[in-house]
């Protein structure tokens, strides 16, 4: 039971400073709270993804805390000091997190709060705008997943949150839909409205057409990337939490792929540094 770290080389370059949106690690001393899906078997940790960094040439990172530790953040912070101030967290943000829990939560790096409508998640869409509230002032992004298939009726809600927030994992259409389904749609209105990003991350979870090009999910990524570059980016989703460790994807492979959607330089500096840096306030210096 393994994980494919660092074989095949990735044929994608990556610009300095590249940035992983989403990613997670585990420790298994630090068990999987009420509510959460169980450790992954392995329970990949730090240093396992910082051999996938080099890998695949990754310069920063943002930590999401993991569905499995639920509201209990003790190895997200830990993990997250590890990482340095190259990464920044994403923690999961509930109506009863202190005021003094946010402040220590930014001093030590979060700049995000999640929020996560399916099976296993901390903190769901019921909470989005008491959440939002209370992250605003310290000027946090959020990142929100949901059934895609829901976008129309969560436009209204998700056109009243303040700031910047981040649709997860293409929009998460459970249902297979074209760039002309009115939800995809509601997903171009939202990104046009100048504060909602959309994260191209596990994309291998809802497509049909599956490896290795991941067709159906690839119309989106591309819509995607052509209507506004500028709101998009990338994460690895790793360690594909969803799969078993021996069958997961592989990383060099799915980036490849993404890579592929981008039509120039200039592009793939904005969905890999530039974006991510204005996000979660990365160092925007040459």
């Amino acid at each position: 039971m393994a994980r494919t770290i660092g074989t095949p080389t990735p044929a994608t370059q990556l610009p300095p400073k590249s940035t992983d949106t989403h990613m997670h690690v585990y420790d298994v001393t630090y068990p999987s709270q009420p509510g959460g899906p169980p450790l992954p078997a392995d329970a990949p940790d730090v240093s396992d993804y910082r051999r996938v960094q080099r890998w695949l040439g990754l310069e920063r990172a943002v930590l999401v805390q993991a569905n499995a530790y639920q509201l209990d953040h003790s190895y997200f912070l830990k993990a997250l000091a590890s990482l340095g101030d190259q990464a920044r967290g994403v923690a999961s943000i509930s109506p009863e997190t202190t005021e003094a829990q946010l402040s220590a939560f930014h001093e030590q790096g979060v700049r995000g709060s999640r929020i996560m409508e399916l099976p296993g998640g901390a903190v769901g869409m019921k909470d989005a705008l008491n959440v939002n509230a209370r992250i605003a002032p310290l000027d946090w992004s959020m990142i929100l997943q949901f059934d895609g298939s829901e976008m129309v009726e969560r436009r209204s809600t998700l056109e009243r949150l303040q700031g910047n927030y981040v649709i997860d994992h293409f929009g998460r259409f459970l249902k297979p839909v074209t760039v002309d389904d009115p939800s995809f749609q509601a997903l171009l209105k939202l990104i046009d409205r100048g504060n909602c990003y959309v994260k191209l991350a596990g994309g291998y979870e809802t497509s049909r057409q599956g490896p290795p090009a991941y067709g159906d999910v690839a119309e989106l990524g591309r819509a995607l990337i052509r209507h506004a570059p500028e709101r998009v980016i990338w994460g690895s989703n790793w360690p594909h939490v969803s799969l078993a460790p021996d069958d997961t994807p592989n990383d060099a492979q799915l980036l490849d792929v993404v890579a592929s959607w981008i039509p120039d330089e200039k592009t793939r500096q904005s969905i890999f540094v530039d974006n991510p840096a204005r996000l979660y306030g990365f160092d925007t210096s040459a």
